[in-house]
This record gives C-alpha cells, sequence and structure tokens, in this order.
C-alpha cells in the first residue's frame, strides 16, 4: 500500500466510521447529504429538509435519539451545527467529504 496514512489519520478515519457505523446515524448522514450540496445549510424551513420529529418518524425512534445521533455525526465531524432560536440548522462539511474521497482512492 504506497498510500499509507498516518496513525493520526487512522484514529480519525475510525472515528469517523464508527460514528457511520450506526444505521440511524448513517441515514441521517445521507439524508444531509443527499437533500442539499455539502455546505449547503439545512434549516427546517428549506423545502426539502425534515425536523428533528420528522427525522424520529421516518427512522422509528424518539427525537431526543435524532438529536443524540446528530449530535454523534458533529463530534465525528462528518456535520455543523448551529443554533438559530429555537431550531438547529446543520449541514455536511464539504472538507469531510473530500477527506473520505481521499480515504478511498489507492
Amino acid at each position: 500500500m504506497s498510500n499509507l496514512k498516518s496513525d493520526t489519520d487512522i484514529e480519525r478515519y475510525a472515528e469517523i466510521f464508527k460514528a457511520l457505523s450506526n444505521p440511524h446515524r448513517l441515514k441521517i448522514f445521507l439524508r444531509l447529504v443527499s437533500c442539499c450540496a455539502p455546505g449547503t445549510i439545512w434549516t427546517v424551513e428549506a423545502p426539502e429538509s425534515r425536523s428533528v420529529g420528522d427525522l424520529a418518524g421516518d427512522l422509528n425512534i424518539v427525537a431526543s435519539t435524532v438529536s443524540h445521533h446528530i449530535k454523534e455525526l458533529r463530534q465525528a465531524g462528518l456535520i455543523k451545527m448551529q443554533r438559530a432560536g429555537q431550531k438547529i440548522e446543520c449541514w455536511v462539511d464539504p472538507e469531510i467529504i473530500k477527506e473520505l474521497e481521499g480515504f478511498f482512492k489507492v
């Protein structure tokens, strides 16, 4: 393997893949990737968006669990978040998409 990653890189990717290994988190991440281009802020007012409650219904889990999964995705560096009043805006970090593409290139 000519494109060896450093131990730090391996640890980082392990955290990313650990976060994505949960089916609910993977579905949330894919939802955010599919609804808009990475880096586009996802708001609950956008026509293609879903509230945490909607995502909970789609995933058949409670909203507090969806919030936990979103937090885990953020901690893994997969999404960015910001509070806008009572609403939470989140979006896929475009840099993480580039990093993942680079990881899989041989």
